[in-house]
């Protein structure tokens, strides 16, 4: 090794020490010192790009790690960090490139597979994440951040027990991980409060907020399972409060984006909308987070001619990939305005594309992402023969659903009972729009209805569906198949009635959003 090799090497080292321990500006000093003695080391760039990532600065870290994979195209690590940019910027379609190539250039060490596994998971293809994640573990088994995203990933997909023996191992080693804790809660219902005591012991005294979440929101329902109702309502608060500190939601720009899909579908596009792609395997299930679209989506898969496909990005990805905006917030007006104008034929068939691995060899898939109801006016004039099957719930049963569960990276509005009722307000009123523009073109089924009485909401279910009636939908508990979502022990059961009027177990601890929903015009059933 020559002389400049060897100072190079020793930059970098002290350059990624620093950057390890939260000194960016040591960091970037190794960067300039290194580059001065050879610009064309891919690790120096490497280097770079971490420093601009640990700064937010996504440009900048794009950009070196540009230069990485260009200087070493077999780089994996440097592929892998530019897919994970390109979804934060959202170029899905850049990302889907940079991430064939990482995965081409089989990295070895665990960082790069894990984050192979991110990207993959973000793209939608949870098996292939899964796959990576396990590298990940395989490589490195002493880090519980890879355990956790594996974990994640096999309740994901259903494989509830892998999942539990995952989370067991960690913890056994490591009980401080308070993401462990909280997916561990998500595995079964709790028969005492002995466990979540416990965990709130510990969300009171964490000094780290995102842990203080965790805990807090394992804890709540755990004591919800045990009927303990005012432990769990100071649990979810404390969880609650926890997550709305360290996230930025910014209501006014969900506002706008709400009123920019009421002005830009109306019934000049509606009547002037090309001709879409003549496919009728799609079925979307969709309406707000836990309001019963599992349950549905358990129904209806049930039947032999369909196959569940989970909870798919691809379709609003497939509209990002076709509008090309540049702008990395989907839903800001001008790309909702721009998206409007995608050619609906191109559009139905690339969803199908890139949903392709997912929805199986059965006639007909379930597309379950809650989310879809934004893109109503999209699927239909993309998939003219696809169905939609629309999700209608109590309003505050549904918020305080929402209000209850911790999410991943998502449904920012939930966190604040108030912020809950408006956005909640919001999508009925939204619903409301897409049913005067659309009259009868998607089913709108009651949560309550379903539930106290399976048979007659199954049977026009499956009608609207155009399938022929089979008995075993009726039979969705004793399904063996995976479950992906936050209701997998309740989609076991039986059909039940213990949910319905659940918000009123809390009383007027519920009435910031009570009064949010009741403000924006939405009727509050307080009759008991």
């Amino acid at each position: 090794m020559s002389d400049n090799q060897q100072r190079i090497a020793g930059l970098l080292r002290d350059g990624f020490a620093a950057l390890n321990r939260g000194d960016a500006s040591k960091a970037g000093e190794c960067c300039k010192a290194a580059m001065m003695i050879d610009r064309a080391h891919p690790e120096i760039h490497f280097l770079v790009g971490l420093i601009a990532l640990d700064m937010n600065d996504l440009k900048t870290a794009a950009s070196a790690f540009g230069s990485v994979v260009k200087l070493a195209p077999g780089h994996g690590a440097g592929w892998a960090q530019l897919a994970r940019i390109f979804i934060r910027l959202g170029q899905p379609l850049r990302a889907e490139q940079a991430l064939e190539k990482a995965i081409a250039a089989k990295p070895a060490d665990a960082a790069s597979a894990d984050l192979i596994g991110v990207v993959s998971s973000s793209l939608g293809d949870q098996q292939q994440a899964k796959q990576w994640y396990a590298r990940a573990v395989e490589r490195a088994p002493d880090r519980p951040a890879y355990q956790v995203n594996l974990a994640s990933a096999e309740i994901f997909l259903g494989e509830r027990e892998a999942a539990e023996e995952t989370l067991s191992a960690l913890l056994a080693r490591d009980d401080d991980m308070a993401q462990a804790e909280w997916l561990f809660s998500s595995l079964k219902k709790a028969d005492s409060t002995a466990r979540a005591d416990r965990l709130m012991e510990k969300a009171e005294r964490v000094k780290d907020t995102p842990s203080r979440a965790f805990l807090a929101y394992a804890a709540g329902k755990e004591y919800e399972d045990c009927e303990a109702w005012d432990e769990a309502f100071r649990a979810f608060e404390t969880g609650a409060a926890a997550k709305r500190s360290t996230i930025d939601y910014n209501e006014e720009a969900e506002e706008a984006m709400f009123a920019a899909l009421h002005e830009t579908y109306n019934t000049d596009w509606a009547a002037n909308v090309q001709a879409g792609h003549d496919d009728a395997s799609p079925i979307f299930v969709v309406g707000q987070p836990r309001t019963g679209t599992t349950l549905i989506e358990r129904i209806i898969a049930s039947h032999s001619m369909v196959q569940s496909a989970g909870e798919l990005q691809q379709f609003g990805l497939s509209v990002r990939r076709l509008t090309k905006s540049d702008n990395p917030d989907r839903w800001a007006p001008e790309v909702i305005r721009a998206s409007a104008a995608v050619d609906p034929a191109a559009l139905g068939k690339e969803y199908l594309r890139a949903s392709a691995v997912m929805r199986g060899t059965a006639p007909r898939f379930v597309d379950k992402l809650p989310g879809n109801y934004l893109h109503i006016p999209l699927i239909l004039a993309a998939l003219p023969k696809a169905k939609i099957v629309h999700l209608t719930r109590d309003p505050m049963d549904s918020c305080f659903a929402s209000y209850k569960q911790l999410f991943a990276e998502a449904y920012f509005h939930s966190y604040d009972q108030a912020e809950m009722g408006r956005h909640h307000a919001r999508h009925l009123k939204l619903m409301d729009h897409w049913r005067r523009l659309f009259p009868g073109r998607f089913f709108d089924i009651s949560y309550e209805a379903t539930v106290a009485d399976l048979e007659p909401g199954a049977r026009a279910l499956i009608s609207y569906l155009d399938l022929p009636w089979e008995d075993q939908c009726l039979a969705f508990h004793e399904q063996k198949t995976a479950v992906a979502t936050a209701s997998a022990v309740q989609v076991r059961e039986k059909p039940h009635t213990r949910s319905v009027g659940r918000w009123r177990r809390y009383g007027a601890a519920l009435d910031p959003m009570a009064m949010a929903l009741r403000d924006a015009g939405i009727f509050i059933d307080q009759d008991d």
